[in-house]
């Protein structure tokens, strides 16, 4: 699933209102010239409605247009950037448009039904692309050929108020690394009484499956095996991750009594400073400041308790099959300036943001490796507005784990796994190697039919 929250305004999609429209500003059956110009649709432009988002994104597109007169580029907004009840239509009905967003997960996807230009000719003109995390580029990696490019990166890690940490008696800049020393911090937390919960997960919507494998893999598992044809979650690891949340809520009395939650209930509890912590990226940061009442002061982020993987996600842009190589180019370009350049572009301009005071020093995404990683550190440093010695021991933990990607039909998986998660939290006597069983048995059926 998507982190929600990194420019969490800057998140759209257009979707062309009639077959003329499909035909030209969406889609990409023309040779993408127009008056003597390379002409690119892009979509994911920020909506009217984020204001500040929408005016970096236009200043950014205006200045590489005068940067490139040769270019024109035609921005689509909606919300959101990839809408998966439409997304595959428009790629099939040729509505896409010549340079679109998607999600990590999307990628083999795009490709399997042939809807990826195939960008491994013309990667070399990318200036960035060999600064880019390679696990991040090899996402777009499809036998040997590359089909995309990434844009951002989260991982998952542990937000923890810092505030109940000290009235609970623990160290605030020691959080909990394993799941042992979480359900130990839970119990104290809770014990603090009014309406103080310790430790909270979600187990709806598909969030709970989510956070499941994000466990899972914290604890060394893996929800599908290397082939891709079957689950592997009926395992030692996948038990102790239903057991751990059983304990918690049953045994310790730590995760409180309503449960069935979705990401804005356990946001607005942190916000409100009546939870100790939650997994989550670092994008949910500023929305637990900006919408939920919370303070930048009391939230801190721990890495991925478990020690041995965390889950990726992320977003990046990919090309339309029907591109002409004028059209690829002109693209990877507008990659280039718009979001891959160290400290400038619409994601790096740090010292712009900081003036509209968006939230600057966060400590994902994590985008580059070497002096091109080292100069972006360096301006986010410069124009910090958030106390990042607060995120040190996610950054320090982050190194020791695998970094692991979403399964193969993620959001299926997801639906199947909500239900075991739901049972262990609402379900005193739930059996958890029924769960697993029966779990394991549906998600080699949806890999069956993938």
């Amino acid at each position: 699933m998507r982190s929600t929250g990194f420019r969490r305004t800057f998140v759209a999609l257009s979707v062309c209102s009639s077959l003329a429209l499909a035909a030209t500003a969406c889609g990409s059956g023309d040779d993408g010239t127009a008056s003597g110009k390379t002409r690119i649709t892009v979509n994911c432009e920020p909506p009217k409605s984020a204001k500040v988002d929408r005016g970096f994104f236009e200043q950014d597109v205006a200045s590489f247009e005068k940067q490139h007169p040769d270019i024109d580029v035609v921005a689509h907004d909606a919300f959101p950037c990839q809408d998966p009840k439409t997304f595959d239509a428009k790629l099939a009905g040729g509505q896409m448009e010549d340079v679109f967003y998607t999600y990590f997960t999307d990628a083999r996807h795009v490709v399997d039904i042939r809807q990826a230009a195939d960008l491994t000719p013309y990667i070399k003109e990318l200036k960035s692309y060999d600064s880019i995390q390679k696990q991040l580029r090899d996402i777009y990696t499809v036998d040997g050929k590359i089909y995309g490019v990434p844009r951002t990166g989260y991982s998952m890690g542990l937000i923890y108020n810092r505030k109940l940490f000290q009235k609970a008696g623990l160290d605030p800049d020691r959080p909990p690394t394993t799941w042992d020393e979480v359900r130990a911090d839970a119990k104290k937390i809770a014990a603090l009484g009014d309406g103080t919960v310790g430790y909270a997960d979600y187990s709806a919507q598909n969030q709970g499956g989510w956070h499941f494998t994000a466990e899972l893999y914290s604890q060394g598992g893996d929800v599908v095996g290397p082939d891709g044809k079957k689950a592997t979650i009926d395992t030692p690891e996948g038990h102790a991750v239903l057991q751990n949340l059983h304990d918690m809520r049953w045994t310790d009395d730590s995760m409180g009594s309503k449960q069935l939650l979705v990401i804005n209930d356990v946001q607005q509890m942190m916000g409100s400073g009546k939870l100790g912590m939650y997994l989550s990226a670092p994008d949910n940061i500023p929305i637990l400041v900006k919408e939920k009442g919370g303070n930048y002061k009391d939230l801190a982020l721990g890495p991925m308790p478990g020690g041995k993987g965390t889950l990726i996600g992320g977003d990046g842009y990919m090309f339309n099959t029907h591109d002409t190589p004028a059209q690829i180019r002109a693209g990877l370009k507008w990659l280039d300036h718009m979001f891959l350049t160290p400290g400038t572009g619409f994601l790096g301009d740090y010292a712009r943001a900081k003036k509209a005071n968006a939230p600057v020093g966060l400590p994902e995404p994590r985008l580059f490796t070497g002096a091109a990683d080292a100069k972006d550190q360096q301006v986010k440093k410069a124009n910090a507005n958030v106390p990042v010695e607060n995120y040190q021991a996610f950054l320090d933990g982050n190194h020791s784990l695998q970094l692991k990607i979403e399964p193969p039909d993620a959001q299926q998986i997801y639906s199947v796994l909500d239900s075991a998660v739901s049972a262990v939290l609402t379900k005193k006597d739930a059996d958890i190697d029924q769960l697993l069983k029966d779990a394991s048995g549906k998600i080699d059926g949806i890999l069956a039919r993938g």
